[in-house]
């Protein structure tokens, strides 16, 4: 985990370890949304997420792209 200023780095080798550690990433944040940067296998570029809690502690995804 890196830290600079508010903004803190994770790095999860697969989509699965991250789902995994998602809730926690959620409340360990100041904000009310985390913002993951993955690349698809078999597509080229990388893809964004918005996730955040839903009101039962369950992590939903709010917004998603291609950057």
């Amino acid at each position: 985990m890196n830290r600079d200023h508010e903004h803190v780095w994770r790095t999860f080798k697969t989509y699965s370890e991250l789902k995994k550690n998602l809730v926690q990433a959620l409340t360990d944040t100041i904000e009310d949304h985390v913002l993951v940067s993955r690349s698809r296998r078999g597509e080229w570029g990388e893809w964004f997420e918005h996730w955040r809690l839903d009101y039962k502690c369950k992590p939903i995804k709010i917004n998603e792209g291609w950057m």
